[in-house]
Parts: C-alpha cells; structure tokens; sequence
C-alpha cells in the first residue's frame, strides 16, 4: 500500500536524508520519498509494518509525523491554512521582533566604531557591566522567539543527526556562552582592578553576532518561505476553480447546496458565466464552454445533449442541465491536483546526490569547525579569534541549498507543466524525459485526427457538387459506417439537404443502396461499381492516385450514371508536421508506429515529414518494437492514446498520453497530455530540459557555496591576505545562499515553449516582422457597448490590433513587439471587465 504523512521539524536537506534512512531500514518499507519543500513523506509498505509504525520511527528519530489529511482535494484549500502561508506569518512575526531588538543591540556593541554617541551610564571602562548586561538584556528576546532554532538543533544532535539548526544552535551559543563569560571576566577585572582586563573583554563580548545570527538566518527563513509559498500557486489556483456551491433538481425543484452534498445521477443546472461544479454529460440544453483551465485550449466549445462536461469549466453562453457522473475526488479536477502533487512530492535519480552528501555534511562541517579552533589555538591565535572560526565554519555551512535545489525546481516546473496541460506523472519522468533521444508516436489519434473527415469531392461532368452532396448525404446518413458518418457530417456543415430514400440495402463488403426521386442510387467501393455495372469513365487511375495519398475513395452513382468520387481520409492534425520538424531539430528522432496498411502509412508520413515509419504492427507487437529500439541504446519516449498502446507506453523509458482529455490513462503513461496536440510533446521536452537545467544550476550553486565559504570561513586565506569570515556575514551569506536557489527555481514559473503563439510573417519597410496572435477569454460583456469599450482599451496599447468577438466573449489580439500578459490584462480590467484567461 501507499500512503503519505506530514513530517514537521525538518529544517534542512540533513533532516530529510535522516528521516528517509530512517523510515527505509523498516522491514517492510519497499520505498520512502520525503520532501523537504513540503515537508511531506511518501511510503510504499506491506502488511510487514503499520503507518502507525512508520509514525513511530519518524518520531523516535526526532521528527514529528502523521497521515496526511484526507480533506477533499477541492475544499483543502478552503478548510486548512496553507503551511507555506502559515510559515511565512510566523517567520515574519519572528523577524520584527528580532529586528525591534538586534537593531540597538547593534547600536550599542558596535556604535563607538563609528563615534557614535551612547548614554553615559554605557560608556567607559567603569561602565563596563552595564554596557555588557545591557547588550546581554537585548540578545535574550531574540534568542526566545528564535528559540526553535536551538530545540531542533540540540534534540537532532542529541540523536545523533545534526541538521542545520545544530549549526545555528551551536554558532549562537558558543557565542552567548563566550559572551557570558566575558561579563564574568569584566566582573572580576573591576573587582581587581584590572581595566586593561575589562577594556579587553568589553570589546569582545560576541552578543552582537549571536542575535545578528538570529536574526539574519530568520531574515532568510522569511525570504525563503514567500519563495517557497509562490512554488505551489499551480496546485493552488486548481484548487480555486470549484464553486463552492451547485444548483441541483431535486423533487422538481432547483435548490442550492454546498458542492460537498452533490451526488452521482443529481441533475445539476449550470447557465452563462457559472463554472461547472463536478463532471457530467448534458441531459438538456445547448451552450458553449471555456475548458481552457484545464485543458490549454483557448477556444470556448460547444456543448449540446449527450456531450460530456468537466468540472471547473465555464459556461460562456447558453444553459445547460446535466447529470453529475463524477463527484468528490473522482473529477479530472481532483486527479490532475492529485498527479501534481504526488509527482511535486516525488523525488528525481539528481536528487540523490543532494541526499548522499547531505547525509554525512553535518557532521564533517562540526568536525570541521572544531578542528579549525582547535588549530587556531595551537598556531597561538587569540581565544576569541578561534572561536570566530569555529562559529563561521558552523553558520557558513548550511545544507539548506543543497535540500532545495531539487524539490523547489520540480514543484515549480510540475506546476508550470499543469498550467499548460502537461501533467508529470512523477519527478523521475520529469528528469528522464530531458534526454530521449527517439519518439516514437502512433498515427491515429496521435498524428492525425483519429476520425475519418471528409478531403476531397469530385463530381462527374455530368454533375454538379451540390447533386453529388445531395445524395450522398441521402445515402450515408442511413448507414452508420464511419466513413458514411464522414460523408453525413460534412454534409451538414454544408447545410446540405437530403431527401428521402426507400428500400435501404447494405451489401458487404461493397456498400450500400436505395431508392431516391425513383432511381436506384449506390454508394460503395469499385468493387460495387463493376458489380452493377457502373462505367467508371476513366475514375480507376483517379481513385488511384487518392488511395496512394492515404484517402479511402467512394463511389457514388445514380441509375446507370456514375455521379462521381468523395474521399475520405483521416487527416493529419494541423499541428503534426510542425511538432516532428521541432523535435528532429531538437536532434530527436522520430518514428511513427502503426498498424494500419503500408500505404497509408507511407502517405501520412510523407504529410507529417516523418523519416521512419513501421506499419502493419499489431497492438501486441508495438511493445516488441520499444523494446528492440531501446536494444539499439536508444532512450525511448513512446507516444499514444494510453490505452490501446498502454503496453508500448509501460515498456518505453516515457510514455506519454497525449489527448486522454478526461480519461486521463494515468496508470499506463508517465506524462498526461490533456488536449490532443503533438506540439505538446515537444513542450514537455522542453520544460523538461528547463527544469534539469535549473536543477544543475542550483546543486552547482550549493557546492560552488560551500566549496568556497568553508575554507574562507576556516581561515584558510588569513595567513596570506589576512581575510576571514566574520560570523554575521556568514549568517548573511548562508541565508542569500537559500534564498538564491529558491529564487532560481522560481524562474521556471516564465518557462514558455514558444509554440502556442500564431505568428505570420508580414513585410514592414522591407524588413520581416513576425507578428503574434494571443486569444484572451473576458467575462462581463454583455452588450456591443461592452466590446466596443473592450477592443478600444486593447487598441490603445501601443503595437497592438485587437479584435473582439461579444458572443464567444473573447478577444484576439495581435502585436508585432513584446507585449506582457499583465499589459494586456490591465488594459481590460482598468475597462471594467474580467479577464478569464490569455493563450
């Protein structure tokens, strides 16, 4: 079974290492995952041991645990505080009052540097005590509501794992005790006289740099807990979508209740600007939907009887009634905030290289410290010059950088991934996504369309388009073949009319027949042409020529005339050819695996630009080719619907799922593409490659840190260049160093695939330009006065063409610069209106 708890006490990459060693050496435990950001743990155990069990090791290594809440994804954010918002109140309350003290305590301590004035009873020699206790009286508020920092530290040291907090509890409180003794030593110097004694130790006295510590390490904290709190905004903003309240029929009448109450088979009503409170198919009604929060795609789509619905949508126009299918957890909703959270909690292969060193840093770094005192004192440096030392190496060294470079880059770049319909099924796709080296895609439903359309329609001489249509449609719209669905539907776009038909016959294998105005009309393969004794006219070569395109030819024909051919084909989505051009210049090659005939095959790969092309494979033996390829050396993503190929999508280094829109097939696939486009690959590889490479740039960062502020904090370059590191500067520099890696990771929140963006290529001056089409959904406009004021505020930024459309209630905007969202977005809500999203 798998299960998580919350760990409360870890501070830093060493508290993790200490409690995920912990939990592994059970007998029982198959693997443990602990998360450091969101001071999490994951467990996957047998029956060998209890989560009660799992608690109990956490705790007797020093750590706080518990099951993690079992809250309702939708309505957590609602009914607990967000821990990352709580921290940061409390890191903050925490740095005033340090703050409020530190300040005079600094003033006091070090104001005479600077010839600044102090109150007499503090100056001089003969004042000495009361310079010294006043400074001592200052440091105590500081200690107390830093005083975590020493429980944690000397309880984790006391089990023999020291974190970081033991190096802050130890560097502080070697400094008060030095401190403390010093007032002794002042004490007794007054008492005889000795005031070269007391001047000496008025000087050092080192309380300054213990609440500076404090202070500066609590600084940090807090700057690092706003950064951590934005690595989760993703997961939050889903979390948001859900009202928090449906309109439900029951006993014939529309009643309002909490969203919690909605049950399968309630019928709920839902009309213009109301979101879509859980999953469901429309019973009654006609509308269209905005779905671009989960799904990316821009474009509202229409929804009549019988569709499907999904949670957190909105309606945009129209009223809908629809039975709920999917409540509670079960919505895509739920299980895409679920995904995202098991694969922000996941842990990489990288990061264990974070935990290997994180591991045995502590206690090398106190080893470190002790033995530079240690040395200091036998080269005939001063007590109080040693234990400067000692005190920075400890401060300098924290492992918090090295805890963080991994979890914080993988949140953020999970979460940018859900923004954009990639959704990573765990951290170690996240990272082995960044180097395949081969994709293979299937073809139906991945490379093109997976539903039979209509491509060409080429009437006889004798005939004219709208005739060939006409019975056509009269034919087709009575078989329920997928290629007559084909020839039905595009006829109703046409606004096509049909007309009656009698004696409807299906003959296999051939086609289909029936009676129209009094004549015997046929539609079916050439096979029922001849057999009829249809003239073909020269049409064979024709037909020919389309099947060698990948098209499927029908014949149509009235009485004893053929009245021409329509072709059907499935097409190519328009995005394909463009998606395998990105990913062979990203120097990935691509192969299309299919198990349709050579070819079509052949002629759909000619259309996408694909190089490689392997047909006629059943479903079974698709799996056979990953693993042939993967033999070769090659590092495999394997591209499909996630359930015919989910044997091929397991066996590849990467599946990916791409269209699996509400049926998210997330027990075969390592990454879930929720709309079907192949341009989405290619931005999965990409914000893979990102997130890897700001991982390496923050495990560089943490090493390159501690590679450089240990030695100069050791004292290594003081013989030489007289430099050293004073302790509060190496509280600054260790908090700047977590600060940094949380701040880089947040960089990821900008990562942007560039492929969404229409650009067209227009000539200004002689010169290229590109011009960029972004599509902004706005809630609010209700009449042409309302657009007008819309397209009018768009317009008036500088660059930008604006287009809006009052009954999609969206607006396209083109610009030939770089022009901001937020710029864009401003311009409509200073207008007085909403805007619901920009793509």
């Amino acid at each position: 079974m798998k299960e998580k708890f919350d760990i409360t006490g870890m501070t830093c990459s060493a508290c993790s290492a200490r409690v995920e060693k912990t939990v592994a050496g059970l007998d029982g435990v198959e693997q443990v995952n602990v998360n450091l950001l969101s001071n999490s743990m994951t467990v996957e155990f047998s029956d060998k041991v209890t989560a009660d069990g799992i608690i109990q090791a956490v705790e007797k290594a020093g750590y706080g645990a518990s099951q993690h809440s079992s809250v309702p994804v939708r309505r957590k954010a609602e009914q607990t505080e967000d821990p990352a918002v709580k921290q940061q109140k409390n890191m903050k309350l925490r740095l005033i009052l340090s703050i409020v003290f530190t300040v005079p305590l600094f003033y006091i301590s070090m104001g005479h540097m600077w010839h600044f004035p102090l109150p007499r009873f503090l100056e001089g020699n003969e004042n000495a005590i009361a310079f010294a206790f006043t400074q001592f009286l200052l440091m105590l508020p500081v200690v107390f509501v830093n005083f975590s920092y020493f429980k944690n530290g000397f309880r984790n040291l006391w089990h023999r794992a020291p974190n970081m907090d033991s190096l802050i509890a130890l560097g502080s409180a070697a400094a008060m005790i030095y401190g403390i003794f010093a007032i002794y030593k002042i004490g007794y110097g007054l008492g005889i006289q000795d005031l070269d004694m007391v001047h000496d130790y008025r000087m050092d006295l080192y309380f300054e740099s213990a609440a500076m510590i404090l202070t500066l390490i609590t600084l940090g904290k807090y700057m690092e807990s706003r950064a951590k709190g934005k690595t989760g905004e993703a997961i939050r903003k889903l979390m948001d979508l859900t009202p928090k309240t449906a309109f439900v029929l029951r006993g014939g009448e529309e009643v309002e209740i909490p969203i919690e109450q909605v049950i399968v088979g309630d019928f709920v009503r839902v009309k213009a600007g109301q979101t879509i409170p859980v999953d469901g198919v429309v019973t009654e009604g006609a509308g269209t939907v905005d779905e671009s929060a989960l799904t990316g795609e821009s474009i509202p789509v229409s929804k009549t009887v019988g569709d499907p619905l999904t949670g957190a949508s909105i309606v945009t126009s129209g009223y809908l009634v629809f039975q709920a299918q999917k409540v509670g957890d079960d919505t895509t909703l739920s299980q895409i905030i679920s995904l995202v959270e098991e694969a922000s909690s996941s842990k990489a292969p990288i990061a264990k290289l974070a935990d290997k060193v994180s591991g045995v840093f502590v206690p090398v770094v106190i080893s470190v410290a002790v033995l530079s005192t240690i040395i200091w004192l036998l080269f005939g440096a001063s007590v109080e010059f040693a234990l400067s030392i000692g005190i920075s190496v400890l401060v300098v060294s924290c492992p918090c950088a090295l805890g963080l470079a991994t979890p914080t880059a993988i949140m953020v770049g999970t979460g940018k991934g859900a923004e954009q319909g990639i959704l990573m099924r765990s951290a170690e796709a996240l990272e082995t996504a960044h180097k395949i080296n081969t994709v293979v895609l299937d073809k139906t439903g991945t490379v093109t369309e997976g539903k039979p359309a209509v491509t060409d329609i080429l009437p006889a001489s004798s005939c004219t388009q709208d005739h060939l249509l006409t019975i056509a449609y009269s034919l087709e719209r009575l078989s329920g073949h997928p290629l007559g669905n084909a020839v039905a539907e595009y006829a109703q776009t046409q606004n096509t009319a049909y007309q009656p038909a009698a004696d409807f016959t299906a003959i296999e294998g051939q086609g289909i027949a029936a009676v129209i105005d009094k004549k015997r009309c046929l539609a079916g393969n050439r096979a029922m042409m001849t057999a009829e004794g249809i003239p073909l006219e020269g049409w064979e070569s024709r037909a020919d020529q389309l099947a060698a395109e990948g098209k499927t030819p029908l014949y149509f024909a009235e009485g004893n005339a053929l009245l021409g051919v329509i072709a059907i084909a499935d097409p190519i989505k328009a995005t394909s050819r463009e998606a395998v051009e990105q990913l062979t210049a990203m120097g990935i090659e691509v192969i299309m695996l299919t198990g349709d005939n050579a070819k079509t095959a052949e002629a759909i790969r000619k259309q996408a630009g694909i190089n490689t092309v392997i047909s006629d494979v059943l479903p079974q033996e698709k799996e056979q080719h990953i693993r042939k390829l993967q033999a070769q050396g090659k590092l495999v993503a394997m591209v499909g619907d996630g359930i015919n190929d989910a044997p091929a999508l397991v066996r590849a280094d990467v599946g990916i799922a791409i269209g699996a829109g509400t049926d998210i097939a997330i027990d075969s696939a390592d990454i879930v593409l929720m709309h079907s486009d192949l341009l989405d690959v290619v931005s999965a590889v990409k914000l893979s490659r990102a997130v890897i490479r700001n991982i390496k740039q923050n495990l560089f960062w943490a090493f390159f840190y501690n590679t450089i502020g240990i030695p100069l904090a050791a004292g290594v370059l003081f013989p030489a260049f007289a430099l050293k590191l004073n302790p509060m500067f190496a509280a600054a520099a260790m908090s700047f160093s977590s600060v940094f890696v949380v701040s880089n990771a947040l960089r990821l929140k900008w990562f942007s695939p560039q492929l969404k963006n229409i650009k067209q290529k227009t000539i200004l001056s002689g010169k290229e330009e590109q011009t960029m089409e972004k599509t902004m959904m706005i809630n609010g406009m209700m009449c042409a006065h309302c657009s007008g004021r819309v397209e009018q505020a768009l317009n008036a930024i500088d660059g930008v063409s604006a287009k809006v459309d009052l009954e999609k209630k969206l607006a396209r905007v083109s610009f030939s610069k770089d022009i901001s969202d937020d710029v864009l977005r401003n311009a409509v809500t200073d207008a007085g209106y909403e805007v619901v999203s920009i793509q």
